[in-house]
């Protein structure tokens, strides 16, 4: 876990539940709205004296994903909507109580453009690996046409083994002993989320496999400089600048981006500048990258502004 100044601790600006562009609360809201919008249709359907098994076949299995490919082919947009989708209240709750405590620590870890690649990684990771089972091992089921997969499992579990392994001593409930070590709630997760699948489901149990272990391929990437969240959050930022036309891009600092890649090096040690303007743009820094990619100028920035401000 990251070392900090306390006084720097003090001007650490976190992601806010409530703030805008909130990846954490951006991908709770969508997975709450799409179960209670299905629930809703379930009901009517149920109202309407409609069977079942007609809205799962005319409603519910266009938004999971289905162990045949054939069907995927018709329905690519399931190798996405799957991983929001579930229609099990008590898996649904509890998916999202872990999605909470992971994503909230890897917000807390990296800033805030890393959960929804990892989240998406782990989802289509599962996914793969899920119509694999099928197609390699046909014993994993009887009939693939009948299987899906649905829910946030293999999703969380990416986000869970992602965190564990960014910081494994990172502790929760420091006031149990000193607190428990994050890897610990990670095992617990992972044993509950195998014992939640059906005996004999090998194919859901390899993708949940395949979650975790994208999870942990990302960040093993990423230490060795590749940064899958790259080209997703450009994806985003260029489809919300769709919408709004009048937004500016920030331009980039070359400078940091030059230091930042040569380890931090400056051809000159100078006393920086302490203004407020500069403390937001460092503050803004630390949600969307983390507190460790800030350079050594910002963070003594940080360390003078809070002894300033105990003066």
């Amino acid at each position: 876990m990251m070392d900090m100044n306390v006084k720097e601790d003090n001007y650490r600006k976190r992601m806010n539940l409530g703030q805008d562009g909130n990846a954490l609360v951006q991908l709770l809201v969508l997975n709450a709205v799409l179960f209670v919008v299905l629930k809703f249709v379930y009901i009517a359907f149920l109202m309407t004296n409609a069977s079942i098994e007609g809205f799962n076949t005319h409603v519910y299995n266009w938004f999971v994903l289905s162990a045949n490919p054939e069907k995927i082919a018709w329905r690519p947009w399931t190798l996405i909507s799957f991983m929001f989708t579930d229609q099990e209240l008590f898996r649904f709750i509890s998916n999202m109580f872990w999605l909470w405590s992971f994503g909230y620590i890897l917000q807390d870890l990296t800033g805030n453009r890393k959960l929804i690649p990892i989240y998406l990684y782990g989802g289509v990771g599962g996914a793969i690996f899920f119509v694999l089972a099928y197609v390699v091992f046909p014993q994993a089921g009887v009939n693939a046409d009948m299987h899906y997969l649905s829910a946030a499992n293999c999703s969380i579990a990416a986000v869970a083994v992602a965190t564990t392994m960014i910081s494994p001593g990172y502790r929760i409930f420091p006031m149990i002993s000193g607190g428990i070590p994050i890897w610990i709630l990670t095992v617990v997760f992972l044993l509950l989320n195998f014992s939640g699948v059906q005996s004999g489901d090998t194919a859901t149990y390899i993708a949940y496999a395949a979650g975790a272990g994208t999870g942990y391929l990302y960040i093993d990437q990423l230490r060795r400089g590749r940064d899958g969240s790259i080209w997703i959050n450009q994806f985003f930022d260029w489809f919300g600048d769709l919408f709004n036309p009048e937004k500016k891009k920030k331009p980039k600092n070359k400078k940091d981006e030059f230091y930042y890649n040569v380890g931090g090096t400056q051809p000159y040690k100078k006393i920086p500048n302490i203004t407020q303007k500069r403390i937001d743009e460092i503050l803004d820094k630390i949600n969307q990258q983390g507190y460790r990619f800030l350079t050594n100028e910002e963070k003594e920035i940080l360390k003078r502004a809070a002894e300033e401000e105990d003066l």
